[in-house]
């Protein structure tokens, strides 16, 4: 069984920057696309980076220039770097994985780490 497990949230100050981490119990040439979600209360989960293999880096427009998104290809690890945050980030970012494989699609989520942005 695949496990994801996210680290690094917090709280920080506005303008500040943050570091998330995800750590992926299985090799990383078994995934199609990686990456990071963030849900605020009352919204809908949205992406905020991904990496699809054989691809590269995905952001939607709402999330350029402040996110970057990296991967540990030896620690089985990928990594969110979040610069000049702003309130409106607070969510809980959930770190994602999917597999293609005979059967179908397979997703797989962590359990999320919180990020307050507040002063």
């Amino acid at each position: 069984q695949v496990q994801l497990v996210e680290s690094g949230g917090g709280l920080v100050q506005p303008g500040g920057s943050l570091r998330l981490s995800c750590a992926v119990s299985a090799s990383f040439d078994s995934f199609n696309t990686m990456g990071w979600y963030r849900q605020a209360p009352g919204k809908q989960r949205e992406l905020v980076a991904s990496i699809t293999s054989g691809v590269g880096t995905n952001y939607p427009d709402s999330m350029k220039g402040r996110f970057t998104i990296s991967s540990d290809n030896v620690k089985n690890r990928i990594h969110l770097d979040m610069y000049s945050l702003k309130p409106e980030d607070t969510a809980v970012y959930y770190c994602h994985a999917d597999q293609l494989l005979s059967g179908g699609r397979y997703d797989y989520w962590g359990r999320g780490t919180q990020v307050t942005v507040s002063s």
